[in-house]
This record gives structure tokens, sequence and C-alpha cells, in this order.
């Protein structure tokens, strides 16, 4: 399992008897060392094969066995080990007064402190027994269950005394089995189940039923699943900054999915979409349109041409599940589709039946961009049309789904015009601007999943793209090859050279031979450099493998084997061939 606990927050651990909840603590506490594990403590690995050395690090443990001296008194027992002497002779005063001034500064309520331990409640001994562990001024502190013997009232008092722990800067480790203290005092929740992390937990958007349901494995599959379908992370890309945030609901694994796919010639596409209900079917359902656009946008379509065949797709699923008496329809279902060039600046997008795009520009001021609405994936009745925008540089695109924006209680111009106040913030980061929007606009148990996508616009760096207009004739070819040789020099990107014009050779005789002019040549310096031959035939190229007689086709064969990868796009006026090469 993984667990990760962060400077002054408190993290819950929950899980059924047996899911390995003592084990950790004792393999944190240095009890006892598990066999094979990787520790980091402040970034660097360490290993804890005593509680010594675990309290040297700054880790310290409250058990359920307080380990109190019943005989003895507060004082006795706050320094029992460590008591303060001077020439051999115990400093009673002065032990006293720094207890009252460590249990007054945690709100710790013990009238008289040298009356034995035995007399106090069980609140206050788990609080003096905190106490004592925080006189180590440690940097993380576990609690293993301290309200499970406590009432109402002692339960309240040792919550409190949590909450001032994490204002002090301590982190809290808190194993505990009831789920609503858990809720009232953590920040994240991390469930064990079988020995295993079944999830994490962010309290402020999670449910009760949610966390139960990952301790016991109920929905077990339905959460799996979505949580494979996902997104892990964000591609490397130039173009956009971007950040995300997906929320469940309340009530069970939702729909709402997104993602963020690297397209040819440095543009990158922004996808939004939603399922309709909850459940395993939702999940899966989710899980088909997202492979299905990744599929769709690796044959570079138009945003609106995209979005057609997704509909024809989801219209022919819902059939044949008609025909077989099968799942529920996918219709409904709704997309935001966007691609935005870093070269030019434009971004063209289309939507099926989604709420449209908010547009945060440079100085702060909000636009939601008018797009056709298209109707919901699944109609099939209406073509959807693509919108193009040309964007300043820093910009930020806000993409969500509907969870964000209505709700039962509220109007849904109401949302959108507090999403377009949170958002505006001139110069937030993505990150930023996603965490002001939530915090803005979501409530504490939100009854649909939300997802929320913002990407900051950036522009490549002057120079890093140049462009040659060739003549139809062979002999411009050596031209062309020895510019772009002298450019790769100028980029420092020599290593290159051979490659990208060999590459180019061959992509150039190609539309000469068998394409029409206008023909340009383009290339740009990104992550990847990116070699692009424009002409004005639509007839697409196919790779193929030459006989040993046969006196041509090998063109295509060797820019597969140059570049790490080599493609087709179509444009209003012909085709683009382009081809890709890492960097070195």
């Amino acid at each position: 399992m993984n667990l990760e606990i962060r400077a002054g927050e408190v993290v819950s651990l929950v899980g059924d008897n047996g899911a390995g909840k003592s084990t950790l603590v004792k393999a944190l506490c240095g009890v006892s060392p598990p066999d094979t594990a990787l520790i980091e403590w402040q970034g660097a690995p360490v290993t804890i094969p005593t509680p010594q050395e675990a309290r040297r690090l700054g880790i310290a443990a409250v058990h359920q066995d307080l380990m109190l001296c019943d005989n003895l008194d507060v004082v006795q027992n706050l320094f029992l080990g460590r008591e303060l002497r001077r020439f051999g002779v115990l400093l009673e005063t002065e032990m006293e007064r720094r207890s009252e001034a460590l249990l007054a500064s945690l709100s710790i309520r013990i009238p008289y402190l040298r009356r034995p331990v035995a007399s106090l409640s069980g609140g206050q001994r788990q609080s003096l027994a905190i106490a004592r562990a925080v006189l180590d001024q440690p940097r993380i502190l576990i609690l293993d269950e301290p309200t499970a013997a406590l009432g109402a009232d002692q339960t309240a008092r040792v919550l409190a005394l949590i909450d001032q722990l994490r204002r002090t800067g301590i982190s809290v480790l808190m194993v505990s089995h009831n789920l609503e203290e858990v809720r009232s005092v953590s920040d994240r929740v991390v469930v064990l189940r079988l020995g295993r992390n079944a999830g994490l937990f962010e309290v402020r958007y999670s449910t009760e039923e949610q966390i139960a349901a990952a301790a016991t494995g109920t929905d077990a599959l339905a959460v799996a699943l979505q949580r494979r379908l996902l997104p892990r992370g964000l591609p490397e890309q130039d173009a956009l900054e971007v950040a995300h945030r997906y929320l469940p609901c309340q009530a069970a694994v939702g729909g709402d999915w997104f993602d963020v796919i690297p397209l040819p010639g440095a543009r990158v596409a922004l996808v939004v979409g939603d399922v309709v209900g909850h459940g395993l079917h939702a999940a899966a359902t989710m899980g088909r349109l997202r492979t299905a656009v990744q599929n769709f946008s690796s044959l570079d379509l138009a945003p609106d041409e995209l979005l057609a065949r997704l509909d024809e797709l989801v219209c022919r699923i819902d059939d044949v599940e008609a025909a077989t008496g099968g799942e529920p329809p996918i219709i409904g279902a709704t997309c935001l589709y966007a691609v935005y060039d870093p070269v030019s600046g434009t971004c063209e997008l289309a939507r099926a039946g989604h709420l449209p795009p908010a547009l945060v520009h440079p100085d702060g001021s909000v636009d939601f961009l008018e797009l056709p609405p298209g109707p919901p994936l699944g109609l099939g009745d209406a073509p959807f049309r693509s919108e193009s925008f040309r964007l300043e540089e820093g910009s930020r695109l806000v993409l969500y789904t509907d969870g964000l924006v209505e709700h039962y209680d509220a109007d849904i111009e109401l949302g959108l015009d507090l999403l377009a106040e949170a958002a505006s913030r001139p110069g937030a980061s993505p990150a930023e601007s996603c965490d002001a929007v939530l915090e803005a606009l979501l409530p504490v148990q939100p009854p649909d999943d939300v997802t929320l996508l913002i990407a900051a616009t950036r522009r490549l760096a002057p120079g890093s793209v140049v462009e040659w207009s060739v003549p139809a004739s062979a002999e411009a070819v050596g031209g062309i090859r020895e510019a772009a040789g002298k450019q790769l020099a100028q980029w420092h990107l020599e290593p290159l050279s051979f490659s990208t014009e060999l590459i180019l050779s061959e992509l150039l005789t190609n539309a000469i031979r068998h394409g029409g002019e206008p023909i340009r040549v383009r290339l740009i310096r990104s992550r990847n450099l990116v070699c692009e031959v424009y002409d004005a035939s639509s007839t697409s190229p196919h790779l193929r493998y030459a006989e040993s007689t046969d006196e041509g086709g090998r063109g295509l064969f060797i820019v597969a084997q140059l570049s790490a990868r080599w493609g087709t796009r179509y444009t209003e006026r012909g085709k683009v061939i382009w081809a890709e090469l890492p960097r070195i």
C-alpha cells in the first residue's frame, strides 16, 4: 500500500478488523519493522528498526494502551523517564510550570496536576497521553483509536485537541473505526482492506457511504474500474499548462470523464464528457467513450467530425443493446472536444449537448464561448459544428461537467456566474483556479460527480517554427534539405539533421510526384522536432513493403523507420503528412 502524510494535516486510517491498520502503525513506530517496505522521511528513504529511531526521526505514537502510571500524578507522567534535574535534585517546580504551559497551549483542562492519574476521566487520560507525546516535539503523531472508550463529551474534547495539533503544524495519523468522527476532523482518509490501499478520499469531497463502500468492498468493482479508466496522469506537452479535478458524487460512482491528448504539430486536444447515470454501467460506458475518442483523435479529425463519429458509435452500441436486451442505452451522454494550436494560438471546439466552456482572458475578464450546442450523443438527428477562436497567450480555458454548476436548489445561471467569478483572478495558475472554483461552487456533498479541467494557453517561443514554399520541381528538394540542415544547426539539433533531411526528401518527392500545388514545408521545434509537408491533394498515402524488384514504394517505410511516429491529417485545401523525431 502507499501512504503519504503531509505537514500539518490529519490523515485517518480506516478499515475492518484484519485490514492491516495495526501492522502499519507498528511498522511506522518501530515496534515491528516490516519485512519489505520503502519509508521516506522528508524525501529520503529511512529504516525504523526501533521505537527510539522513530522518536529520533520525529514520529511519536499514542497506542490504545496509553501506558500511563495510575499511581503517579499528571506532572510525573508527563516527565516520566525525562525528569528535569539539577545536581541530582528533581526540579519539581519547573516540571510543574512546564506541564501547566503545555496543557494550556493544547487547551487541555486538568484543574489539579498533582492528583493521581487513576482519578482522571477517560478523556483526560487520553489528552494527557497525547500531551506527553507532544512534549517530544514530534513531526508526526500517530493516534491508535483515540476515542474508542470515550463518551460523547470526552470524544468531542479529544477531537478538538486533534484539531488543535493540526493548527500547531503537527501531522496526525489517526486510526479509527468511527467514520463520523473521522470525517469531522480529517483532511484525508486512507482505506485499508485486506492489507491493501482500497481508496484515498479527500474528506471535503467524499461521503461516509463512499468511504464505507471502499472499506467493505461494496461496489468495489465500479470504483476500481473507474479509477483504471480515468487518466492517472497528464501527458507531457508544450501547448498548455493543465490542471484537473475529479470529485465523485455522494450516491455512487458516476460517468464523468476527461482527457488531454497530444496531437501532431504540437497541438493538444482537451476532452470532457458526462455519461448519464451512476454505478458500474456508467463507469464502463465512460471508459468505452474515452477509448473511442482517443482512437478517433489519432485520425486527427476536426472536432465536429470526431463528435459525429462518436455519435454514430453510440447509436450503433444502443441498437445492439436494444436488440439483445442488454445494458441501458448510452443516449444522452454529452461531450466537449477542443483542439488548441500553440503555433497559431487558435482553438477549435465543438460540443454534443455539453455546457459551453469558459474563457478567462489574461486581464481576468471571463466569457462563455458561444458554440453551436449540438445534440447529446446517440440521437443521430443533427450535425455538429465547430467554431474557432484565437486565444491570447496566458488565457485559461475552463471545461467542466454539469455537476459543478447545476444543483437542485439553485439556478444554473447562478452556478455559471459563480464559476466566472471564481475563475477570474488574473495570473492564477490552473491548479489555483481549480481550487478557487471548487471552493466557491462545490457543496459539501455534491449530488452529482464533478469534473473540472482548466488549461492555460502557451505559445511556442519565437523562432521555433520555420516554413518554406516549395515549387513543384524535383530540383527544389535539394534546396529544402540544405535549408533544413542550416535551421537545425541554429536550433542546436545537428544530430537530427541526417534523419530530418532524409524524411523531408521522401515526403517532398511524394508531394511533387503525386500531390498538387501549393506545396509547403514546416519545421516545429517543441518537445519533439516536427516535420510537416503540405500539398493540395487529398490522396491518402499508404505504407507498404516494396518487393526487391520494385523501383519505388520505400519512401514511407523509410519515414516510419526514422521517426518516432508519423501520419496524415486532412485540411480544407489538401493534406499534411507529418513526422516527429524525438529531440536528443
